[in-house]
């Protein structure tokens, strides 16, 4: 077996047979970094690169807000969907406007909510 393949195996079988919010927090952290990405290209000059890393974390967000659930906390899940509904808009800012600083407001709110679902993966883990 190819080592590449092995790891790829290895990382879709984590994924697939990992906790809830393991995977909400995994997919906060590669908004992040989408994000991250993003702000070291010129929105300018590196169009291309700015757009697409942009673009991937706009999708990540995409996927969070199609996953709520309204059913056991709606009142947790309307303020989740109005900070995704924030971040997008702000994604969308950057784009529109070429520049970065829409990106710093959409990292720093996503930053927020990975702490607090960092928190409530370790009280799951910990009542394990």
């Amino acid at each position: 077996m190819n080592p590449n393949s092995a790891a790829k195996a290895y990382l879709q079988s984590s994924i697939e047979n990992a906790p809830p919010v393991k995977i909400v927090r995994m997919l906060y952290e590669g908004a992040l970094r989408a994000i991250d990405r993003a702000a070291s290209f010129h929105p300018v000059r590196e169009r291309v690169a700015f757009n697409h890393w942009v673009g991937k974390a706009n999708e990540i967000v995409a996927e969070l807000r199609i996953a709520l659930e309204p059913g056991p906390a709606p009142e947790i899940a309307d303020g989740l969907e109005r900070v995704y509904e924030f971040v997008q808009f702000e994604l969308s800012q950057a784009l529109v406007r070429r520049d970065i600083q829409p990106l710093a407001h959409a990292h720093r709110s996503l930053s927020t909510l990975l702490e607090g679902w960092r928190h409530v993966e370790l009280q799951t883990s910990d009542s394990h």
